[in-house]
């Protein structure tokens, strides 16, 4: 198969340009790395398209791989034809190559194989041609006791079986059938007698039924869920079989006499007991798929402003971890995030116990110079924020809450346990806290995405699916800010284009034992760290106190010369070149053009020498929720108040007003106008303004609008 024409066809790209990255990508060279420096060879494609064609790549190497299979397999039949061959050879989905195998697929013994046992074939054969005769004698020749074919009722009965099944495994059979589903089926549910109760959660769905192709994602995922706990009975099919049953009569039943009512008899038969449940089976994986894909889409997306989030930067912090009974965890960070203090607070046990909690409050951001205070999200934390509000510091402090998702798995795993093993999970989880505040990215890559809690559904989705998904949105969120080398974690340094977990440890211990690098070129002293390896990452790795002022930029390596060539037209070091945007105006980059360094790659470069290292992650913005709204009794209908997005789904978005229950914004209610796509309107941590629809206190939901 041309894999690049395949491709190119499918995505609408040019095949020059899917050739050169297929080429690229064989070579060991990843998306990110692609991307960015190799933009004259792909025409500029971007991180999307590279991946689209990587994951096409891929899908068409597993067909040819079950292609070659299927031949192989029905060759050693010896039932190969030349006919059968060239279909095989040019079926371009899987569901193509299957149709055609289905026949020759191994199998246990069915109706239609023990009828052939019995010596039926004949006859089946005789029906099928569909000439005039009397069956019933047609039939009584093939009685045979010793056979277990008593009479001519049993000999046609084995004869429909034949042909039932000859029927569901007929390719044009089968797509002309999966057609019918695919414009008409409908998705529908049940409850399951006796489970009303105890499907309560599902009530909606007891009796639902909606056109299977236009159901959304998280609609077909919560009927799938139901069904997977034993509470709903679940279907994907047409409203009736008529349409079916004409459209295979059509195909096969050629007269009116008695041979072709047995057959019409056989393709009903076919239809309902082997075709229907066949087709049903695969309509149902199609709409999981689909909704998987939509399902991890959200959760990729949300991820990915996750990641990207506005970090506070290298500031000292204290970060609290809220508790009542067991009081609040308080930590205390220098700039780079090193853990300088821990001890305990209790300002909700008295009075006293309070007033203690603020001095000490106040004595930390005195001794430790704090100039942020960070306070999880979850149990207290509101009442912990009410309590940091009341201390009188010597200086502005910017208090700011944060979410915990994901910061108690954290504090469990074996990357807390390596950071601080002279911790418990309390300090451990009060120090994730403090870290998210400073730099978002560089902490939340030490967590499972799908422990961040971001996701929809993510735990009912194809997981190996969702993991790739996932690790593409966190290499691409890693190598887009860059990292730096001589601070970065075993685990940030593990996503950068080219480096994985084994490297990492060994960039890690070279640290360790070395000291700072004190360069890039440095790396390769690292080892295992080869060539390649420093092709694909070091463009994406900063050493800040590098005596080669281009290291601390996004300039790779390989381009280093050219910018000296750069900088001596204009009479001037590199320093001075990226410090004067006077001497770089004077620069015509067309003169630099060369066979491997066209205008894109200079282009980057020279946006590069205005702006080295550049974080393209937004400025920090403090919020406030509103001080009279602690808990979810304070809420009210008509109330207009501030609030954080905290999760973005296919039917509305989430939203934090600061009272430990996230209210929602359903779709209907995000604008003004038709939303198709709550990511439209709204971005992970964005802040809003919220006016509240509706309370339920015993079912603890909050229905938020922003249509005001």
């Amino acid at each position: 198969m041309n894999y690049a024409n395949t491709i190119a066809t499918a995505l609408g790209i040019g095949v020059r340009q899917v050739e050169k990255t297929i080429e690229l990508l064989e070579q060991g060279s990843t998306v990110p790395f692609i991307a960015r420096y190799r933009k004259e060879a792909t025409g500029s494609l971007n991180e999307v398209q590279i991946a689209a064609i990587r994951d096409l790549l891929q899908k068409l190497k597993e067909i040819d791989k079950r292609r070659n299979s299927i031949i192989q397999s029905i060759t050693e039949q010896g039932k190969m034809t030349p006919e059968l061959e060239k279909s095989l050879r040019e079926a371009t989905t899987m569901t193509e190559l299957e149709d055609l195998y289905l026949p020759y697929k191994p199998k246990r013994r069915t109706r239609a194989t023990i009828a052939i046992e019995r010596g039926l074939e004949p006859l089946a054969n005789m029906l099928f041609r569909q000439q005039p005769g009397d069956v019933e004698a047609l039939a009584s020749r093939y009685i045979n006791d010793e056979k277990g074919v008593a009479s001519a009722d049993d000999a046609l009965a084995g004869a429909r079986d034949i042909i039932a099944e000859r029927v569901s495994e007929n390719a044009l059979s089968r797509d002309r059938i999966r057609n019918i589903f695919r414009r008409s089926a409908m998705l529908s549910s049940k409850v399951v007698k006796g489970k009303e109760e105890e499907a309560g959660k599902f009530e909606s769905w007891f009796d639902w039924s909606e056109n299977a192709m236009r159901a959304p994602s998280h609609r077909i995922l919560a009927l799938f869920r139901g069904e997977e706990a034993g509470l709903l009975r679940v279907h994907v099919l047409p409203d009736s079989d008529e349409a079916a049953i004409e459209t295979l009569q059509r195909q096969y039943v050629k007269g009116s006499n008695e041979s072709s009512k047995q057959v019409a008899m056989a393709v009903a038969d076919g239809y309902k007991r082997l075709m229907q449940p066949s087709i049903e089976t695969e309509m149902y994986n199609m709409l999981k798929e689909k909704a998987d894909k939509e399902a991890i889409r959200v959760f990729a997306d949300n991820l990915r402003q996750l990641l990207l989030a506005s970090p506070l930067g290298q500031k000292r912090t204290l970060a609290i971890d809220p508790g009542f009974r067991t009081g609040c965890k308080v930590v205390c960070l220098n700039a780079q995030g090193k853990l300088e203090h821990n001890e305990t607070i209790y300002p909700f046990t008295s009075v006293r116990e309070e007033r203690a909690a603020i001095a000490k409050l106040e004595a930390l951001v005195e001794a430790f110079d704090i100039e942020a205070i960070a306070i999880g999200n979850g149990t207290a934390g509101r009442e912990t924020e009410d309590v940091v509000k009341r201390c009188h510091f010597n200086k502005k402090v910017i208090a700011v809450m944060v979410s915990e998702s994901g910061a108690s798995v954290y504090s469990a795993s074996d990357v807390a346990r390596r950071e601080f093993p002279d911790y418990d999970v309390t300090v451990r989880g009060a120090v994730s806290i403090g870290r998210r505040l400073m730099d978002p990215l560089s902490e939340l890559v030490k967590i499972d995405p799908k422990s961040i809690g971001v996701g929809q559904y993510q735990h009912d989705v194809d997981q190996r699916m969702l993991h790739d998904s996932l690790e593409d949105v966190v290499v691409s969120c890693v190598n887009s800010v860059g990292v730096e080398l001589n601070t970065a974690s075993r685990e940030l340094l593990s996503y950068v284009s080219g480096i994985g977990p084994v490297l990492a440890d060994k960039i890690v211990a070279y640290r360790d034992r070395e000291g700072a690098f004190h360069n890039r070129r440095e790396l390769t002293k690292v080892e295992r760290l080869g060539d390649k390896a420093f092709e694909q990452c070091a463009g994406f790795l900063r050493v800040r106190e590098s005596d080669n002022p281009l290291d601390r930029s996004a300039v790779h390596p390989e381009r280093y010369a050219v910018v000296e060539r750069m900088a001596k037209s204009v009479g001037a070091s590199v320093e001075q070149l990226m410090s004067d945007k006077a001497l770089r105006d004077k620069i015509d980059i067309r003169q630099f053009v060369s066979a491997d360094c066209g205008l894109p790659t200079l282009q980057d470069i020279m946006k590069e020498l205005e702006k080295p290292g550049l974080d393209p992650r937004a400025k920090f913005e403090v919020f406030e929720f509103d001080k009279n709204i602690t808990k979810i009794e304070d809420v009210q209908p008509g109330m207009e108040l501030p609030g954080i997005v905290t999760n973005i789904t296919a039917f509305g978005a989430f939203v934090d007003i600061g009272v430990h229950q996230d209210g929602l914004v359903h779709i209907s209610q995000m604008a003004n106008r038709r939303v198709n796509d709550p990511a439209e309107v709204v971005h992970l941590h964005q802040h809003v303004r919220v006016k509240v629809l509706d309370v339920d206190l015993k079912r603890r939901r909050i229905s938020l609008t922003m249509r005001f």
